[in-house]
């Protein structure tokens, strides 16, 4: 009788010590996830903003107040673009293990001969994917309406990947923990939204309390909205090489902790 260990030499890995064909397919996978509903994913967050900036340009003016030495509009319109970058990268990878989840179709990731690194880094990056789309769809609108130019394309690269990539691993880990719909809207209503709104995003931060200021600054969506609207203004309201260092050591630790979930199989294996 043959032995089936010797000739098909199992557990035996034929693709090197990273299976990029696997992580390849399934980011793009991911992305065609977002892409097939493109007016749901793209368009709806893009009128979001116009509609935040339409209203709040209504009640205040277009050309009233001064903060950070422009109009509040112009200083407005970068937050609500990373706003949504926030918020977008979370929505993306948290559904994608929550629907996998309840449809039962989570286990063609776990048999398939990915790594956890990869699986992680696949759906996180497709997430960014998302949100770097939405971040340049509406930075062209928003172009055309306000008084608005890219000043520092470095803080605009660097804020605009590692916000995205530490929401897609956190959303990750959401999308592990939650066991219905209820449990990320609770996530999203009670933690991510309320956290974006509350980063300086309609305001600057001197306006608060000082217990509330230091609040702030503890805020990593303080980071990623002040560094995101630097890139535009060339001013901030915090400390641009503070947020830089924190989002650096953040994002590492957030996608070490989804691996290390994902890894053990918290909530996906009996």
């Amino acid at each position: 009788m043959v032995d089936i260990g010797t000739k098909y030499k199992i557990g035996a890995k034929k693709f090197g010590f990273i299976n990029w064909i696997g992580a390849w397919t399934l980011y793009k996978k991911e992305v065609l996830r977002f892409l097939i509903v493109w007016a749901q994913t793209i368009f709806s967050p893009l009128i979001s903003s116009l509609l935040f900036l339409m209203v709040l340009s209504l009640a205040i003016g277009s050309d009233r107040g001064d903060v950070l030495g422009v109009s509040f509009i112009t200083f407005l319109a970068p937050g609500l673009i990373a706003m949504q970058i926030i918020q977008q990268s979370f929505s993306h990878s948290s559904s994608s293990f929550m629907i996998g989840k309840i449809q039962g179709n989570i286990v063609d990731i776990l048999y398939a001969p990915l790594s956890p690194g990869e699986v992680i880094t696949a759906v996180t990056l497709a997430a960014v994917t998302r949100s770097v789309m939405i971040a340049f769809i509406t930075i062209i609108i928003f172009y055309f309406i306000i008084d608005f130019e890219i000043k520092n394309y470095f803080t605009l690269i660097f804020f605009t990947f590692f916000s995205s990539f530490i929401l897609g691993a956190l959303g990750v880990i959401a999308g592990l923990w939650a066991e219905k719909f209820d449990h990320m809207a609770t996530v999203t209503n009670f933690i991510i939204v309320p956290l974006s709104f509350l980063s300086g995003t309609f305001y600057t931060t001197d306006r608060l309390p000082d217990f509330l200021q230091s609040v702030s600054k503890a805020n990593p969506f303080f980071y990623m909205i002040d560094g995101f609207r630097y890139s535009f203004l060339e001013t901030s309201d915090g400390s641009i090489s503070v947020g830089l260092i924190y989002l650096s050591i953040l994002s590492i630790t957030i996608w070490f902790l989804a691996y290390f979930l994902y890894k053990r199989g918290y909530k996906i294996k009996s």
